[in-house]
């Protein structure tokens, strides 16, 4: 019978998490076992599983860990509150590549190992919920001040454009080889306006504003 790994210290949630993000940059693959990576980590298996069911549970916690530090910066900042809705959109995702840039080398390479759509929704399946419901929330939040039904906007539809919008925009971020990704921080604005002057029916210039850039960025 297999012997359980000791554990000379348990570690928390951040230190397992920590532990993965090094190991899978420093070998380059994912560990072929939990076993395997909890020894490395000098920690039992019972000790990951008081933590994270799987891998794949793992990877999306670490997605959320990036959604929940940029809720946790931009809530903090001064006058947010008072932000309007395209306002509160800008900053988020202004914050959240932020967030992604200081993690770029673990991103890339989790996005690029798996090169493959289906299995990059499975672990963004959850960030994909959270952008949503942000999304969401920020449309209520504007319907409620419109009085008359037709000026509303879709909350639905909304949300699944925020979701379409931040897949883009990591794409865009992955491909970026501008300094500071200044290039992307212009892609966030054009594109967020472009999808709020849409939702609010005036979208003639901002959409071409915004294809044009796109245009010229791949013709480069």
């Amino acid at each position: 019978m297999a012997k359980q790994t000791k554990s000379s210290k348990k570690k928390t949630k951040e230190q397992v998490v920590s532990s993965y993000m090094d190991y899978v940059l420093e070998h380059e693959h994912e560990p072929k076992s939990v076993f395997k990576f909890a020894k490395n980590i000098n920690i039992s298996e019972a000790d990951f599983y008081d933590h994270f069911g799987s891998f794949k549970g793992l990877k999306q916690h670490i997605w959320n860990y990036f959604y929940t530090n940029t809720i946790d910066v931009i809530s903090k900042a001064d006058g947010y509150d008072n932000y309007s809705s395209r306002e509160k959109m800008l900053v988020f995702f202004y914050t959240m590549f932020e967030v992604l840039t200081a993690n770029r080398s673990y991103v890339l390479f989790v996005i690029d190992e798996e090169n493959d759509m289906m299995k990059n929704m499975s672990q963004l399946k959850s960030l994909r919920k959270h952008i949503k419901e942000f999304a969401q929330e920020l449309i209520q939040i504007d319907n409620d001040d419109k009085q008359v039904s037709i000026l509303k906007r879709n909350e639905n539809v909304f949300s699944e454009g925020a979701w379409i919008q931040f897949m883009f925009l990591l794409k865009f971020w992955m491909d970026d080889d501008s300094a500071g990704f200044e290039k992307t921080d212009i892609a966030i604005e054009k594109s967020v306006n472009t999808i709020f002057d849409v939702f609010d029916n005036t979208p003639l210039e901002r959409v071409i504003d915004f294809g044009k850039f796109l245009f010229k960025e791949q013709v480069k």
